[in-house]
């Protein structure tokens, strides 16, 4: 199922449910049938993602120093780093405008 995030101050943002899941839960939140990111909680939900997104990148740049052989078809890259950028951006720049994120889960797919 495909989460949809919403601010008045950017274009939506859509993830995999499950991602979102582990997203908002760096942020502390819930992933419910309805949410919302204050205004004022931006600054410290990027620093916890960006945290996440660093901490990732250094077991992936671990992994790669122990050269350890990649799959065929596998990228660099491929942890959670790809995918949180565009939520990261959204809370930037929700940031900048004072605007609130929020997410809403269509009744049928509840």
């Amino acid at each position: 199922m495909l989460i949809t995030f919403q601010s008045p101050a950017t274009p939506d943002v859509v993830m995999l449910r499950e991602l979102a899941q582990y997203l908002l839960g760096l942020v502390g939140k819930r992933l419910d049938a309805r949410g919302v990111i204050l205004h004022d909680e931006l600054p410290g939900a990027i620093r916890r993602v960006e945290a996440a997104i660093s901490d990732d990148e250094k077991a992936e740049l671990a992994l790669e120093s122990l050269q350890f052989p990649r799959e065929h078809g596998q990228e660099s890259g491929s942890g959670l780093s790809q995918p949180a950028w565009s939520f990261l951006d959204m809370m930037r720049e929700a940031r900048e405008h004072n605007a609130d994120i929020i997410w809403k889960i269509p009744r049928a797919l509840q």
